[in-house]
């Protein structure tokens, strides 16, 4: 067994592989970027090595920096985790050239594989059925387009290299094809470096299964099951399972069989994924295609060891350092179910664009673990409470991971994980991920790729909490906070105590953007009430010894978590949270005059393109720039109809948040 290994990563695959190195008695070096440098795997491995500026490009994918650091640490072996350079056979040569073991398949069968083309070519020789298609070499853009029609339309076009949702598109008709040709090839580029595409037919409600597969360098390769990674957003998914809902034994055997022969035909050592798209046929079984092969770990990977009862890591470490594989396939057991949910940066309704700032409260459920062989519930992340979240990788902030006894108790267990973990700070999915797993399409195990657009009358434009119950949370963090300021004589208590009569308060508060006006009537007597217009509850409020508030608003009890940061106060309820405000109108006067209809920058990133010039007429929802940011392309629309008078950046400059990308005509 390795003595030391260098981890080419960062984030939660950096601290995941790190954990278990610890296990084994393997140490650790890190890699990071400038934006890294205080960043939660650096501090997971025993050493650390600086491989330049923050963009990836710079850092994470100039392997000879990273080579440098293996060899200047005295590092066996590199392990890649995912993305990155996980699926880059020329960076797997040159660990081997370098002398270091590549922690994952040898450089051949990340070439047959690595590429969806290759890959598709290779499994129609063999006989595995394929989506209908265009898998060749010449992507011409006249000749991809003839392709898509005669295919016929809605038409997936796909990155050949790489993957999670990354240089994907699907496009409707053909007077789309063009830009969204473009769009893909111009993303696949930034993050694989290669813009190379395949066009397939879109299967219409399409479910996403893949096979965990492992191979060792003696020859023997298995399956450890299959994970269902339907419910997806932009291509990238959202919630995944195993096993995968309503997937007879029979149709997993053969998926599994499909699975060990493609990775077989290549010679495949180590961790890979084997993926497949899958239509319900009208008997109620299903039919699946190939899809690709992910030589590498996925992200996914911690729903196959709950139901295993494994460590895929360390087996990818045994593996690479020349043993057997633990198992044979008969020996190969899964049990119960298991749900993994990946908690992101990012605002759900605004259509998920990614959000950056620091997590000025990261808490978790009670008893949680960080390694994948305690009691669940288990999160991996990369990130603690005060970090920052960045817009140079990726914008997940971590993987909530659940088991159960079935896929019902495994659901239960999933809300009430999700209904305990709070983040505070920026723009996250964690109560969008508590609808997914509420909707009665998830709930039924009614999946495919297209269940939050089916499911978006449910899950978007919600209220985040009824107005009493968020207005009470203020009440109770503000009683609580002015009690502990107090002194011990009556003269001192700011609660409204009077010497005869009662007293009235006034709050101005805005939920989710809206004003709500909140009267606090206290009596002689101490009772307290809480009004609303011309609705009123009696109100009673104590702070527990964990420090949360134990609120009775009439008569229905909660337990209420309230972070206050100024004026913001995030409520968090078992029905729900919300983000309640506290404006000061003096203080915000005029902030915002004169901003209504301008192109601003959602988000910080880099102008990648502008789609319409200085003095072109332009409509409200025209797309005029597209931005990157967290390795995603974004594109900006039009906020009104108008002229273009400026644009105030060029292709490539770097955009803040907020900041004015053209001006347009009044």
């Amino acid at each position: 067994m390795f003595q030391k290994i260098l981890i080419a990563n960062r984030g939660e695959i950096a601290c995941r592989v790190a954990a278990t190195a610890r296990r084994l008695g393997i140490r650790t070096v890190a890699v990071y970027s400038d934006a890294d440098a205080h960043a939660r795997h650096v501090r997971a491995c025993d050493e650390a090595v600086h491989i330049g500026p923050s963009s990836p490009r710079e850092s994470y994918l100039r392997w000879q920096h990273i080579l440098d650091a293996a060899k200047a640490t005295g590092a066996q072996a590199v392990h890649p985790g995912y993305g990155f350079l996980s699926e880059n056979e020329e960076f797997a040569r040159a660990c081997a050239d370098a002398g270091l073991v590549f922690i994952g398949p040898p450089p051949q069968a990340i070439a047959a594989m690595g590429s969806k083309a290759a890959a598709k070519a290779l499994m129609e020789r063999a006989g595995v059925p394929l989506v209908p298609g265009y898998h060749g070499d010449d992507n011409d853009p006249a000749l991809l387009a003839a392709e898509a029609d005669r295919i016929g339309y809605p038409v997936l076009i796909k990155a050949s290299a790489g993957g999670g949702g990354k240089g994907m598109r699907r496009v409707e008709k053909a007077g789309d094809f063009a830009a969204a040709l473009a769009s893909c090839q111009r993303e696949a580029k930034a993050a694989f470096g290669n813009d190379h595409v395949l066009v397939e037919r879109y299967v219409t409600r399409p479910r996403h299964i893949e096979i965990q597969v492992f191979g060792d360098s003696h020859g023997n390769v298995i399956h450890l099951g299959e994970r269902d990674c339907s419910v997806q957003r932009r291509h990238q998914k959202v919630l995944e399972e195993s096993p995968a809902p309503g997937l007879s034994a029979a149709r997993r055997a053969e998926m599994g069989a499909a699975a060990v022969a493609a990775a077989k035909a290549v010679g495949y050592v180590g961790a890979g994924t084997v993926e497949f798209v899958a239509e319900e046929l009208d008997d109620g079984d299903i039919r699946a295609y190939f899809m690709e092969m992910n030589t590498r770990l996925q992200v996914e990977h911690p729903v196959t060891e709950a139901v295993t009862g494994l460590d895929l890591v360390e087996w990818q470490l045994r593996i690479a350092a020349g043993e057997r594989l633990p198992l044979a396939q008969d020996r190969v057991t899964m049990r119960g179910h298991a749900i993994e949910a990946r908690i992101c940066a990012e605002n759900p309704e605004s259509n998920f664009l990614p959000a950056t700032g620091t997590l000025q409260v990261l808490r978790w459920p009670a008893h949680v673990s960080f390694t994948h062989d305690e009691v669940l519930p288990r999160v991996d992340t990369g990130f603690g409470e005060g970090d920052a979240v960045s817009p140079y990788y990726d914008s997940m902030i971590a993987k909530l991971i659940v088991w159960g006894e079935n896929r019902a108790q495994a659901l239960a267990r999933l809300d009430a994980a999700l209904r305990d973990t709070h983040l505070v700070g920026l723009h996250n999915n964690v109560a969008f991920l508590r609808r997914v797993a509420a909707t009665h399409a998830f709930a039924t195990a009614d999946l495919d790729t297209a269940l939050i657009e089916r499911e978006r009358a449910v899950l978007f434009g919600q209220p985040p909490l009824a107005p009493e119950l968020a207005a009470a949370g203020v009440v109770a963090r503000l009683l609580a906070d002015e009690r502990a300021a107090e002194g011990a004589d009556p003269w001192t208590r700011r609660d409204g105590w009077r010497l005869h009569g009662g007293a009235q308060r006034r709050l101005d508060l805005a939920l989710d953007g809206q004003p709500l006006a909140v009267q606090l009537q206290r009596q002689h007597d101490g009772a307290t009430t809480l009004q609303i217009g011309e609705q009123r509850w009696p109100l009673l409020t104590r702070v527990l010894p964990d420090g949360r508030h134990d609120v009775q608003l009439g008569d229905a009890r909660h337990t209420l978590a309230v972070h206050a940061d100024g004026e913001r106060y995030s409520v968090f309820a078992a029905r729900g949270s919300a983000l309640v405000v506290r404006p000061d109108p003096l203080a915000h006067a005029g902030d915002h005059a004169g901003e209504a209809g301008r192109l601003t920058a959602p988000m910080p990133g880099k102008l990648i393109a502008f789609l319409a010039q200085a003095g072109d007429t332009v409509s409200r929802g025209q797309p005029l720039a597209v931005m990157e940011a967290m390795k995603m392309e974004h594109t900006i629309t039009a906020p009104r109809d108008g002229r273009v008078l400026a644009l105030l950046f060029a292709a490539g400059d770097p955009v803040a948040e907020g900041a004015e990308l053209l001006t347009l005509s009044a």
